[in-house]
């Protein structure tokens, strides 16, 4: 038993021993490989290390290679400047040289010049002195009797021949003038157009007098407030009268009370909705009846705002004679008289149309409406000849040709003939102009309406700009002025409103 124990150890130990002889040989051989592994690895890492150097230096002496090239293009363009600027250098240099050299040639010859001068002064004076002892005469006094010598003979001449000139106008100037004045009237035939300052409105049935009325008339001052025009409902069967001097105001009221009569909704807010929509439709009527009118007559290239006030004259009178038809017939006969002199009709009836342009402006300045139509042609680039016709058809500028006479003869043709003006009427309306305009002057006025024939004056003011005392002051301060400087007949009421309004919206 025991003998195989031991067999068991040394059997063992042997086992011990082989496996530690083994393991030493196995280290070894790792060790080698590692060590071999090592070294390859380092020379991997060498040959990328160098490839990378190099690498680095070639992108390195690329780089300055491009830095050298760059400094060498910078040293060839400072060069060549160099260069540039010394041939400018030269040149400049040059012309100096050639300017010293003009200027001292000008200056030798200014020295010649000024000789000579002084040598022809000294000869005329010799000259003058030799004929002063030949005529026995000064200088002056042979001036003198050659300019009365001339004068005489000129004189004779222009009497002889200004004799023939008058002998021969008074054979033929009457008789001529008096051909193209019948010609042009013969050949030129308008209506008569007689504005007044009332328009009758026609209704079906007097039912609809109360509508228009409206409670506790809160209707018919909502439209009297927003169209300016006095609404005169009276016994008249089926009829309303609507007051105004402004024929604008009677029309665009007319035109309203249609529509709301028609729609059947009559109260403040929708009075005043229609009143603007339909005030913008006269508007539109304005401008295209100027360019009708312009049409019809054959001018083209007039101003849009030319052409609105052309449009603009078919609701305004002179005289009581419709401005619109007034400048029509001017036209037309400014065409013809300026046919018959030989002048060109194009620009005579331009000028005919638009010499009482002056009468229709939105502003009215204080100048005579001649001057203030000259201005507003040449604010809108009319020619010079169109400008002064219109500007000297009542002589308030000199006439500077042949177109000025022409306009203001027409003027005179179409105003003269009968039934074609009346002074009342052009009074009338200017009286009512000044009244508006007069109460429009003061702060705070945002709206005047002259009714009543004029015997009343309406002012609506802003309640934000004026209080209750401010506006009672308003109103005596209004009648004073107006006391003082207008004549009107009678007496005029002068009725200042302040309304608050507040409007809210309901979505």
């Amino acid at each position: 038993m025991i003998y195989y124990v031991i067999i068991a150890v040394v059997a063992l130990a042997l086992g011990f021993l082989g496996a530690y002889l083994m393991l030493g040989v196995f280290n070894k051989r790792a060790k080698r490989e590692l060590e071999a592994e090592a070294e390859l690895l380092k020379k991997k890492k060498e040959i990328e290390a160098k490839e990378r150097f190099i690498a680095l230096k070639a992108e390195h002496e690329q780089q300055v290679q491009q830095r050298n090239a760059k400094v060498q293009a910078a040293e060839v363009k400072i060069q060549q400047r160099e260069m540039q600027l010394s041939q400018r250098q030269s040149e400049l240099q040059r012309k100096m040289n050639e300017v010293d050299a003009k200027s001292e040639n000008i200056e030798q010859q200014l020295t010649a010049l000024e000789n000579k001068k002084r040598e022809t002064e000294h000869l005329n004076r010799q000259a003058k002195e030799q004929l002063e002892t030949i005529s026995g005469l000064s200088a002056e006094q042979a001036k003198e009797r050659l300019v009365e010598t001339l004068k005489e003979e000129a004189k004779t001449n222009a009497l002889s021949y200004i004799n023939e000139i008058m002998d021969e106008a008074k054979m033929t100037a009457n008789k001529e003038a008096k051909k193209i004045v019948v010609q042009t009237i013969q050949r030129v035939a308008t209506e008569t157009a007689i504005e007044n300052s009332v328009t009758v409105f026609h209704i079906d049935s007097d039912e609809v007098k109360g509508r228009i009325i409206g409670r506790e008339g809160r209707n018919i001052r909502a439209l009297e407030a927003a169209t300016g025009v006095e609404i005169i409902v009276d016994d008249t069967p089926e009829a309303i009268v609507l007051s105004a001097f402004d024929p604008v105001r009677r029309e665009i009221a007319r035109l309203s009370l249609h529509q709301l009569v028609t729609d059947g909704r009559i109260h403040p807010a929708r009075i005043e909705e229609i009143v603007n929509k339909v005030r913008k439709q006269v508007e539109e009527e304005i401008i295209e009846t100027g360019k009708r009118t312009t049409i019809d007559l054959g001018i083209h290239g007039l101003h849009p705002e030319l052409i609105r006030m052309v449009g603009k004259m078919k609701y305004r009178s002179s005289y009581g004679q419709n401005l619109l038809q007034h400048s029509r017939e001017v036209a037309n006969l400014c065409a013809t008289m300026a046919s018959e002199l030989g002048l060109n009709p194009k620009k005579a009836k331009r000028a005919g149309l638009l010499h009482d342009i002056g009468k229709v402006p939105d502003d009215e300045p204080e100048l005579p409406h001649a001057l203030l139509g000259m201005r507003l042609a040449e604010k809108y680039k009319e020619k010079p000849e169109i400008c002064n016709a219109i500007g000297s058809h009542h002589d308030e500028v000199e006439m500077e040709t042949m177109l000025a006479p022409i306009v203001q003869v027409c003027d005179a043709i179409s105003g003269a003939r009968p039934g074609a003006r009346r002074e009342i009427v052009e009074a009338y309306i200017k009286r009512l102009n000044d009244l508006e305009n007069l109460a429009l002057s003061y702060p705070g006025v945002i709206k005047t309406y002259a009714i009543q024939a004029g015997r009343e004056l309406r002012v609506i003011v802003g309640a934000e700009k004026l209080d209750d005392k401010e506006t009672e002051l308003l109103s005596f301060d209004i009648a004073k002025k107006i006391q003082d400087e207008m004549t009107y007949p009678g007496q005029v009421k002068i009725t200042v409103i302040r309304e608050t309004r507040a409007v809210s919206y309901a979505k």
